[in-house]
This record gives structure tokens, sequence and C-alpha cells, in this order.
């Protein structure tokens, strides 16, 4: 797996290239700024990128503009976001398009190496790897908004464990219930939202996500 890292800090950087290839991953190309980004993810096309927010010259938005612009010129490029920042307004245009591969970590949150490694696959696979209190920001912001606030307490519990990627064995292990009643939660939660029913869990995922970055 082809991976192009984005981090401005040169010991995290490294850091972060010895930790993936030691999980078998490939680094074809690590920088430290928002336009040698574009010009690794346009180049190289990888299979999965894993980018900073605040990257030079600017150190503001430069790591997601960059990525936004790359995934409009390379549809699909999966984007994983590591970030001290959860800025809404990029996070919710990258979500916006539904296209999959897609995910947003807060670095001081990731504290188990092999479940890193795990939201870096998934997302270059198609799928979504979100933090919860990403999902939560994102949640409050629609707060307000229908058909959100029809959803009860629970509802939006079992919506914010699917944004963060995970499927319904693991939402009904996490919420100690079964998995029926989890089925029942989600075909609720797409009902009330408009939104069409899925056997697969990524599509259904990445639904919500669109639905959550409009």
């Amino acid at each position: 797996m082809r991976v192009v890292l984005a981090e401005d800090l040169a010991l995290l950087r490294d850091g972060l290239i010895r930790l993936l290839e030691a999980f078998g991953l490939e680094v074809v190309e690590a920088v430290d700024n928002g336009p040698s980004l574009l010009r690794a993810l346009t180049t190289h096309r990888p299979d999965v990128a894993v980018v900073d927010v605040r990257l030079p010259p600017t150190f503001t938005d430069e790591g997601l503009k960059a990525a936004l612009e790359a995934r409009k010129r390379v549809p699909g490029l999966p984007v994983l976001v590591l970030s001290q920042h959860v800025e809404q307004l990029y996070a919710r245009e990258l979500l916006s398009d539904g296209s999959g591969g897609l995910g947003y970590l807060l670095k001081d949150r990731v504290s188990d190496v092999a479940q890193f490694v795990d939201a870096v696959r998934r997302v270059a696979g198609g799928g979504t790897a979100l933090d919860p209190d990403v999902v939560a920001q994102l949640l409050t912001r629609h707060a307000r908004e229908e058909p959100l606030r029809t959803l009860t307490p629970r509802e939006r519990e079992v919506l914010g464990l699917m944004a963060e990627g995970r499927s319904n064995a693991a939402i009904a292990a996490r919420m100690f219930v079964t998995e029926k009643a989890v089925s029942k939660h989600t075909n609720s939660i797409f009902g009330k939202l408009g939104l069409p029913r899925s056997e697969d869990d990524n599509r259904r995922v990445l639904a919500v996500l669109k639905f959550l970055g409009a």
C-alpha cells in the first residue's frame, strides 16, 4: 500500500514514516508544506494520503486545501486527516462528495498504533474513520436542522459510531445491545434522514457522512 504523508514537524514525520513502514506500508513521499503535498498527491496518486491540516506556508489550512484540490483532480483519492484541530468548514467540504476513502483523526487522541494503522487501511479501502470528537462537532453543527433533530439520543449515538467507521457488530458490542437492535436503529435513522438503505456498511456510513457534510 502506497502512502503520501504530509507533516511539518520533522520528528513526528520521521516517526510516522517508521511506524507505517513497520506495518508493511510504503511511504512513497513525505512532505512538509501544502504546495509539495498537492504535487505529491497528483504525481504519485497514492493508495492513501495521511495529511496534517496546518502546513506551511500559512500554517492555517494548507493541508486540507491541498487534499481537497487533489481530490478534484484525482476523484476518490483516499485521504486521512491527522490533526490537532477540527476545521469544520473544510471537514464538511471534504466529506460532502460522499465518494469514500475519508478519515479525520485527532493527534492527541490516537493512543493505539494498531488502531491507527487499521484506520489508514480502512480509508485506503474506501471506508471511513472519524474521531468521535469530529463527529460530535459535525452533529452539533446540524443540531437545529431538520431532519437530524428528529433522531432520538440512542439513534444519534448509533449515527456517531457509524460515522467512525464501525460495523453493526462493533456498534452492538460498544453499546451492549444486539445486532438486531442496531439494525432497527439504523433503519430508523435512514428513514428519518431520507437516505437509501444498503447492505454495504461503508456505503451506508458514507451516505450519513454526505448528509453531515452537506
